[in-house]
């Protein structure tokens, strides 16, 4: 009884460590996908702010021809 005892103790801490294992690794992944996702955001806005200059100067020297 007691070496089934240990048996199942000794495959309680190898679970435990495995499933600590896991989750280590998931949070350590978890962060690179933020700074991902932040510098994928900021490109965007990048982009748009590009592209809203570039509309606003056409329009202003189309408008400058009127007068």
């Amino acid at each position: 009884m007691l070496k089934f005892a240990v048996v199942l103790h000794i495959l309680a801490v190898a679970l435990q460590d495995h499933a600590t294992s896991i989750s280590t690794r998931r949070r350590e992944e978890r962060g690179s996908v933020t700074i991902e996702n932040v510098l994928w955001a900021v490109a965007v806005i990048a982009f748009v702010g590009i592209v809203v200059a570039a509309i606003r100067a056409y329009v202003s020297r189309e408008a400058g021809k009127i007068n």
